[in-house]
């Protein structure tokens, strides 16, 4: 229940501590300069909303504040934010560069930031109650890592976040290669709104009775829950996805949307990451294309495809690269049949064409692309057949009519998790045993896992390293990590409606102790 899963962290995870004591043909270093310059040119050729800022180098301020923010050209909402938009400000570091970030918190509650896939030390991984004490308002905190991967990653908040994304506060964070290949490289953040005044004050009015309840409550019931579920479509429907009828693309939706410019001849890379609660299934017009890397991590020799639709599920990144070898506008278009599916929509537009050359088709028959088969073989690490230290099993489960969401039959924070030993090596079989309609993107914090097999089918090709992987209804998933980076870690469904009523599992290094103290009048609400 969401009182009892937010006020009782703190008491729970201390116990549980307790318990485990440029242009074709220049030179790399031009290219790399346009593909910066590519990112940052807001006002004319990004993909950017123009009030969206690229921050460059090392050390940066990211500021929590409400702006108004225009969805599409009928409706704008009071967004809560970073910087000023939404999507906040893009950061961009260089691979291996030490980063500091410090977050300033102008709202009135108070807010955290979790680097979504990066490997931080725990400390930095901004859980509150877990890793850290939430921001407070008018308050601050330094984030401090090494950017040791490349890759298409995410920003956001874990302090109610089921609320608090809603209300815009996500980013992209871009960490370069030490070597681009690449012409033109496009950031596109997918994401629902919920257009209806009645449901968008619903829907804060909630936020701020738990507000209420949490600061003046020290125990919480099964009633926190059911209000929740009564805005979002009633009890017996738990939440009611279909009240998000605005899809957006970088904050933005239908005409909004600016143009992806492009020259014949270019290679185009587009990192496609879901901060949004539903999965995605997006199709390239025009286009062969190749799936570059997943969740930030490179796959080895991709082939070439096309119309094949990418289902991005809550928490992945796809990144895809396509050759400018057919002048015209095409579209980069989701497919579905819910009402915001047609504002979902980017152009792919061609230097000197001004008029589009293709058409909207969201209900074509397409295949969808599979990365269980696709690239070339290479050693990734892990065998389903080698010996493990740990081997876990994690049995998704639950249903929309009690909203409740259950690992192992029980629901965060009464779990026991996952006890393990600096250097184990960890395998875990995660089973969705839900009705039909409830996805689990299950996302794992500070560590990367290699996706071993698919329904008791190994995988074939490339290596597929991932932090979030979208288990279906009947579908089972083998992983495999090191336990290489000490803490205690979150891994839980990334649709948070699920997290908040209880889908949240915690893995525990033996001996870690946090490095701060929870304050229980910090209001930690970590979801």
């Amino acid at each position: 229940m969401k009182l009892k899963f937010t006020v009782l962290l703190a008491t729970a995870i201390l116990a549980l501590s307790a318990c485990s004591s440029a242009q074709n043909g220049e030179s790399e270093s031009k290219k790399e300069e346009k593909v910066v310059q590519t990112a940052t040119e807001t006002k004319e050729n990004s993909n950017m909303s123009t009030n969206i800022e690229t921050l460059t180098g090392n050390e940066f301020t990211i500021v929590a504040k409400e702006a108004t923010h225009q969805l599409n050209s009928e409706v704008s909402v009071e967004a809560w934010t970073f910087n000023g938009s939404v999507p906040g400000s893009q950061i961009r570091v260089k691979e291996g560069e030490n980063v500091k970030i410090t977050l300033k918190n102008e709202l009135p509650d108070p807010v955290s930031i979790h680097w979504h896939g990066i490997p931080v030390p725990n400390s930095m991984d901004g859980i509150p109650g877990v890793t850290q004490n939430a921001v407070q308002p008018g308050e601050s905190f330094t984030y401090e890592f090494t950017a040791t991967h490349p890759g298409t990653y995410m920003y956001h908040t874990h302090q109610e976040a089921v609320n608090q994304m809603d209300k815009g506060l996500y980013g992209s964070l871009i960490v370069e290669p030490k070597e681009v290949t690449y012409d033109r490289d496009y950031t596109l953040m997918l994401d629902e709104w919920v257009s209806n005044s009645e449901d968008q004050e619903a829907m804060n009015n909630m936020a701020g009775m738990e507000n209420m309840d949490h600061g003046s409550m020290n125990h919480g019931d099964a009633s926190d829950n059911q209000n929740k579920n009564d805005m979002h479509g009633g009890m017996d429907m738990g939440h009611d996805m279909s009240m998000y009828d605005i899809f957006t693309m970088n904050g933005k939706s239908g005409d909004l949307i600016e143009p992806l410019k492009v020259k014949e001849g270019e290679t185009v890379r587009i990192r496609l990451a879901n901060v949004g609660y539903m999965s995605h299934n997006i199709h390239l017009h025009g286009h062969k294309f190749k799936v570059v890397a997943i969740d930030g991590q490179e796959l080895n020799e991709p082939k070439e495809i096309k119309d094949e639709l990418i289902a991005i599920a809550p928490g992945e990144r796809y990144d895809i690269e396509f050759v400018a070898d057919n002048p015209g506008s095409w579209y980069l278009e989701c497919h579905g049949d819910m009402e915001g599916t047609k504002g979902m929509r980017a152009t792919i537009q061609y230097e000197g064409v001004s008029e589009s050359t293709d058409q909207f088709n969201p209900s074509e028959d397409l295949p969808v692309f599979s990365f269980a088969n696709y690239g070339a073989t290479k050693d990734g690490g892990f065998t389903l057949e080698q010996k493990y230290d740990v081997e876990y099993t994690m049995d998704l489960n639950g249903n929309n009519m009690d909203n409740v969401w259950t690992i192992n039959g029980k629901s965060f924070p009464d779990i026991e998790g996952l006890n393990v030993k600096e250097g184990d090596l960890i395998k875990v079989k995660l089973v969705n045993n839900s009705p039909a309609g409830n996805d689990h993107p299950m996302h794992l914090h500070g560590h990367f896992f290699q996706v071993l097999s698919k329904n008791g089918k190994a995988l074939e090709g490339s290596p597929v390293i991932k932090d979030t992987i979208n288990v279906k209804p009947g579908e089972e998933y083998v992983v495999a990590f090191k336990a290489d980076n000490p803490g205690n870690w979150l891994f839980h469904c990334h649709d948070l409606h699920h997290a908040t009523a209880g889908m949240v599992d915690l893995i525990k290094y033996e001996g870690f102790q946090p490095n701060f103290t929870v304050d229980p009048n910090a209001n930690n609400k970590p979801e």
